[in-house]
């Protein structure tokens, strides 16, 4: 289940007399929220940004660490889109980022990119990979940063493993032909300390297909899935060895045992807020198919049907995932899927489905904060100003951490190992921003 906040922080909370402590001391039993209102933040109102980036509550701080166009070690420039992002510590003690940036074949890479993946016929290194982020914990200050992966397309988010590397999703299917030499819709494997550009291998038996973000189980390995289509699967890949994509394994979708398949509840409420269902795995044939038409094959076999399955992030035994439009409302799901590990049948919750705009509209990416809050990225579009930081507690309770004040999507949450800085993006023009939270907030480690 979700982690509770330790018993330090419930009594630091509870001594401040805030509601939210009462809320967290009430236990961590799920309860979906259906109504209309959304809470207010348990933190205070937002503060107005006085440099009208980001606005956050009374005592949190944020700085830009990285943003696009700064010069780079290797000479090229920080690239735009940034999107999904990780964190590592480093043996040397330094914290690592890499970042995604979902570049299409025609924008800036930010300078000339001698190698990578795969070419334009013209012969120019395709834009989209990762670029890496070194540094100081204590102050945050740039080390290094670099190219760690160039020549892919479209690199959306992702998802960190347990053995220090960041998986990169193409959430593009290009053929080879006018645009591309080689087919695209892969994942990628960037080992956080890569010092230049990775070796890039196409993990081709996780299969092809327009795929968003991943989260890794740490004690099976199997690898979990979504795709940013109105029909998309969930998938999970189970590795022939764990730890080892490269070496194979075995491509599934997802199905529901007892409620209908379509999850999206567009045509009224088949999968209630709240409610559990078993789930059963089918097996994927032909992974690396050229037509686009996984989801499809995948739901003829009985595969459930998500709406835009995009972040998705692995919790204390648990997976929790985005369908950003799907819900009655059209505004969005958050789906926790409980693998048993046993040889039981694993069961998938639809743990939050928004009925209003101020609750959450159109969550993306996301990440677990250290006391099992959800923190979650909207993404109502580029041209939208005021995409907001959700948290959402454990008993399904949205509320608002931060505001972006340009207009762009949040993207690529993640907090530093030890929990004291919570990382994310502005998609474009790119930006990173540090944010430091108060120990109040309950959030931090």
């Amino acid at each position: 289940m979700m982690a509770c906040p330790d018993a330090s922080r419930r009594r630091f909370l509870q001594s401040t007399g805030t509601a939210f402590a009462a809320l967290l001391a009430s236990g961590c039993t799920t309860r979906a929220l259906t109504t209309a209102a959304a809470a207010s933040s348990p933190f205070g109102p937002l503060v107005p940004d006085a440099a009208g980036l980001l606005d956050l509550p009374q005592g949190a701080s944020y700085r830009v660490i990285s943003r696009l166009g700064d010069v780079m070690d290797d000479g090229l420039t920080v690239p735009d889109k940034a999107d999904g992002m990780g964190c590592f510590a480093l043996a040397d003690g330094s914290l690592t980022l890499v970042r995604n940036h979902e570049l299409k074949v025609e924008d800036d890479p930010g300078g000339t990119l001698a190698t990578g993946f795969d070419h334009a016929p013209g012969g120019r290194t395709l834009p989209g990979g990762t670029t890496t982020v070194v540094l100081d914990p204590a102050s945050l200050t740039v080390k290094r940063q670099y190219r760690s992966l160039a020549g892919t397309i479209r690199n959306c988010s992702g998802g960190v493993t347990p053995w220090g590397t960041w998986l990169t999703c193409e959430e593009d299917v290009t053929l080879p032909g006018e645009d591309a030499g080689k087919a695209h819709g892969w994942i990628f494997e960037v080992p956080a300390d890569a010092a230049g550009l990775v070796d890039p291998v196409p993990l081709k038996a996780m299969g092809r297909f327009r795929r968003e973000a991943a989260a890794v189980d740490p004690r099976s390995g199997i690898v979990y899935m979504t795709e940013d289509r109105d029909e998309s699967a969930l998938y999970r890949f189970i590795p022939n060895r764990h730890g080892h994509l490269a070496e194979g394994g075995r491509l599934q979708a997802a199905a529901i045992v007892g409620l209908p398949a379509d999850t999206r509840n567009w045509s009224g409420t088949a999968f209630a807020p709240g409610a559990w269902a078993g789930v059963r795995w089918i097996d994927i044939a032909d992974p690396e198919a050229p037509d686009d038409d996984m989801r499809f094959r995948a739901a003829a076999d009985g595969a459930a049907i998500f709406a835009r399955g995009e972040g998705i992030h692995m919790g204390d035994g648990e997976v929790y995932f985005c369908c950003t439009s799907g819900g009655a409302a059209g505004l969005g799901q958050i789906f926790r899927l409980v693998p048993s590990g046993n040889g039981q049948a694993d069961r998938l919750q639809l743990f939050f489905e928004s009925g209003d705009k101020d609750q959450f509209h159109y969550g993306d990416n996301l990440t677990i904060a250290p006391n099992g809050h959800l923190i979650v990225c909207e993404d109502q579009g580029s041209d939208v100003v005021d995409n907001h930081l959700r948290g959402i507690t454990p008993q399904g309770e949205p509320y608002p951490i931060g505001r972006l004040r340009i207009q762009t999507e949040l993207s690529g949450a993640c907090f530093s190992p030890d929990g004291s800085t919570l990382f994310v993006n502005a998609f474009s023009p790119a930006m990173t921003f540090a944010i430091r939270l108060p120990e109040f907030y309950g959030l931090s480690g």
